[in-house]
């Protein structure tokens, strides 16, 4: 199969169309099947007790943040580079969904900073670094949103997601570069992982669940995209 011809939104938008409801399905049963493992099966932590049990939304919804940003990234460089179309809709299909998630893992996080720490907000390395990803989303939405001329709104979009780039290390690692109330890393490549079997399970689906939403997501918006900017030939040869 030739992968370049789906760099066409003319090729893409009946693929996405394809592929969205299968996405789809797979991140609705993974959720169901990650939450009932992280609530109901999971044990107790022995010493956080049942309110843990948010690190199975929080920890995921953190992860997709980072890893979204840095997909579009990856297209800012193919939009740039190669000055592809197909590139550059992929960033503004994918900035609403990782947005999103970092607004969750802050929401989330506050919640469980109160009973574990006394306080919902500290300005550590790591929450005002992901603080400062969430108005990195924030700003790519306003500055490609702001220029009427499509072609300059995706180059200045994809130097602002490559330049941004640069906060995602900050992200993973500031619970070791600086002392900080939150917790290390969950999983290491010399520890491996501090969490007891059931617990990893649920965090497996959970993780693999917003990934097939974030795809199912930006194939669906992708899809809107390319009917505003792409002439109708593109895409009313198939049914909405």
């Amino acid at each position: 199969m030739n992968l370049y011809r789906y760099a066409s939104p003319a090729s893409f938008y009946p693929l996405a169309g394809r592929l969205w409801p299968v996405f789809a399905v797979i991140a609705a049963l993974l959720a169901v099947y990650g939450l009932y493992e992280g609530l109901f099966v999971a044990p107790t932590d022995f010493q956080q007790g049942e309110v843990y049990r948010i690190v199975f939304i929080h920890v995921p919804a953190a992860w997709m943040g980072m890893f979204i940003y840095l997909v579009m990234a990856f297209y800012g460089v193919l939009a740039l580079s190669f000055n592809t179309r197909l590139s550059a809709m992929m960033m503004r299909a994918l900035a609403p969904t990782g947005m999103l998630f970092t607004f969750l893992a802050l929401w989330t996080g506050a919640l469980w900073g109160k009973p574990t720490w006394g306080t919902y907000w500290i300005w550590d390395g790591r929450m005002t670094s992901t603080l400062v990803l969430f108005f990195l989303y924030v700003g790519f939405i306003a500055l490609t949103e702001s220029i009427d001329d499509e072609r300059r709104a995706d180059r200045a979009g994809a130097l602002l997601a490559i330049v941004g780039s640069v906060n995602i290390p900050i992200i993973y690692f500031s619970v070791t570069w600086w002392n900080s109330l939150h917790q290390g890393l969950t999983f290491s490549k010399s520890g491996g992982s501090k969490m007891a079997p059931d617990m990893v399970i649920a965090m497996v689906a959970m993780v693999f669940a917003c990934w097939a939403y974030s795809i199912a997501v930006a194939l669906v918006r992708a899809r809107a995209i390319i009917r505003e900017r792409e002439p109708a030939h593109v895409w009313n040869g198939e049914a909405a």
